[in-house]
């Protein structure tokens, strides 16, 4: 006697059904998939010759197998290239570079978007338009006058503004501080007017009511600008080589000029001291990365 099972919605086998392909997905996977690859092989190809001597690359050429890698490179560049002493004087630059812009940028930001004066898109304007005018301008003017600014001799031991580290500072936060207010006065305008009538309802200053209220909301922006302000000032290689005369005294990406000889340069030495001098570009970018991401996209669903 055989047995007739009824199939029922139940137990009727579902058959999956294959998703169509998406080309434009996979034409989008493949352009980033090549762009990043075209992004680092320069980074990846410097780490490979650094990895290299120079006998090796000298007889077997850059394209070779290497017959053997080696750390010596990274260890010679990082004495004869004196990077201890270079990081410092780049951080001492670079560290109250950004937190002086970012601070002035903030308060210009708020001043101009969140009160109506009869000159705030005036001067937004004219911040504006400085950063787009170009550094190469105003060499001679600025040439001139850092030679002519008198420093005291417990500031600057040459009595002038030339050829010292706080003079490639005070150009650094001039010429980056109009992308900033133009990045921090546009987010501004993105949060409610009733917190700042609010804290003047409750007594608040208006410069209490820009640190305890403005900053806090704006710490997103502030970190974008953190990051991408760090590798500006740090990567800085034009005003250093103009400002700076002495080469012991200039920033850590115009030192790498001091390790290119008259007649010879060792290239597997200058690409494993570039590779150094870009870790902490790299460190700040990983520490600050999501912070930097939401601080880029949060405007885009505002409005």
């Amino acid at each position: 006697m055989t047995t007739v099972t009824a199939v029922t919605p139940e137990t009727k086998p579902v058959r999956s059904r294959r998703r169509p392909i998406q080309w434009g997905n996979i034409g989008v996977h493949a352009f980033l998939i090549t762009m990043a690859v075209v992004w680092l092989f320069p980074v990846l190809w410097a780490f490979y010759i650094a990895l290299r001597s120079f006998a090796d690359t000298t007889l077997n050429g850059y394209v070779a197998f290497p017959s053997s890698l080696t750390l010596d490179n990274f260890f010679n560049a990082w004495t004869q290239g004196d990077l201890a002493r270079n990081y410092i004087q780049t951080l001492a630059v670079v560290i109250p570079g950004v937190i002086l812009t970012l601070l002035i940028a903030s308060m210009v930001a708020y001043a101009c978007s969140r009160y109506s004066w009869r000159f705030n898109r005036l001067i937004l304007m004219v911040f504006v338009a400085g950063n787009l005018l170009p550094q190469q301008v105003i060499i001679v003017p600025l040439y001139q006058l850092y030679l002519a600014l008198p420093l005291p001799k417990a500031v600057s031991d040459t009595g002038v503004l030339y050829d010292q580290l706080i003079g490639i500072l005070l150009i650094h936060i001039v010429f980056q501080m109009g992308f900033c207010i133009f990045v921090l006065s546009n987010y501004m305008k993105t949060l409610s007017k009733e917190l700042t009538e609010a804290g003047l309802v409750d007594g608040a200053s208006v410069l209490r009511i820009w640190w305890s209220i403005i900053l806090p909301l704006c710490r997103p922006a502030l970190a974008a600008l953190a990051t991408l302000e760090f590798t500006f000032i740090y990567n800085d290689f034009f005003w250093a080589l103009l400002l700076i005369e002495k080469g012991a005294k200039r920033p850590i990406t115009s030192a790498l000029n001091n390790l290119q000889g008259q007649f010879f340069t060792d290239f597997n030495l200058l690409a494993a001291c570039s590779v150094l001098v870009a870790i902490p570009t790299i460190v700040v970018y990983v520490v600050l990365q999501k912070q930097f991401i939401r601080g880029l996209t949060l405007g885009s669903t505002k409005g």
